[in-house]
């Protein structure tokens, strides 16, 4: 079965659902999961943490919604200790399912691989930033948007953390000085569902929550509360 096709837009947000335990993914029903996000988001590092078999492909039952995998590395919020070998042999077992792939920004180099075979078999993939600690100058966020674009990416993930509402302005301005090329940007922590409605407003393409009962990131909120609250709060 082919994929489904993902078209970003920002004009109409799209919202990830995310995974955070092979529980959550097997639990899942299908008409729930449509009814809360556009998209799903299958962690493949957490699904082996948590002993999954990579080759069965537990997500089976969900392969009518457009499928987003990632194999986080360990520095970027990754759950093992992957190489970058072993993060490409994962992504060549599923590359079948996969509507679009997630590659970090810092692994751009090593996985040149999987962004060649992203590449000949026409699958959209996001180049991902996260820091764990502060929001970055907007000239390095710049530096680094630049280097998702000229890699080749469908689009630019980045993923900071917040400590006051100066932050929140910080990567909402950053979302909206890049009109032209496709940005996907949230923060983190206690303020990122404020955040993550700012930044769907101001045209962020892909804003993730979660399914089930663990979030995939600190103060991520559940993909249900976040459609609707994209929705409906009024856009500026």
């Amino acid at each position: 079965m082919q994929p489904p096709i993902v078209t970003f837009s920002p004009q109409t947000p799209l919202v990830v659902g995310s995974f955070g335990s092979l529980t959550d993914l097997t639990n899942a029903h299908d008409s729930e999961v449509a009814q809360s996000c556009d998209l799903i988001e299958i962690r493949l590092d957490i699904l082996l943490a948590h002993g999954a078999n990579i080759a069965e492909k537990p997500w089976s039952h969900l392969r009518k919604m457009p499928i987003l995998f990632t194999a986080r590395r360990k520095d970027e919020g990754g759950k093992l200790d992957l190489s970058a070998t072993d993060r490409d042999q994962l992504i060549a077992t599923i590359i079948d399912d996969a509507s679009i792939i997630d590659i970090e920004l810092r692994s751009l180099d090593e996985m040149s691989a999987t962004i060649a075979r992203c590449r000949s078999l026409q699958i959209p993939w996001i180049c991902s930033f996260h820091d764990f600690s502060q929001v970055p100058a907007e000239n390095e966020l710049i530096a680094h948007r630049e280097s998702s674009r000229n890699a080749g990416a469908a689009a630019f993930k980045v993923a900071v953390m917040l400590h006051d509402h100066s932050d929140i302005t910080k990567i909402e301005h950053f979302q909206q000085q890049s009109t032209d090329y496709f940005i996907s940007s949230m923060g983190m922590g206690a303020l990122a569902p404020e955040s993550r409605v700012r930044c769907a407003h101001a045209g962020s393409v892909l804003n993730y929550g979660y399914i089930g009962q663990a979030p995939t990131a600190p103060g991520q909120w559940t993909a249900a509360a976040l459609r609707e609250a994209i929705h409906r709060s009024p856009q500026p």
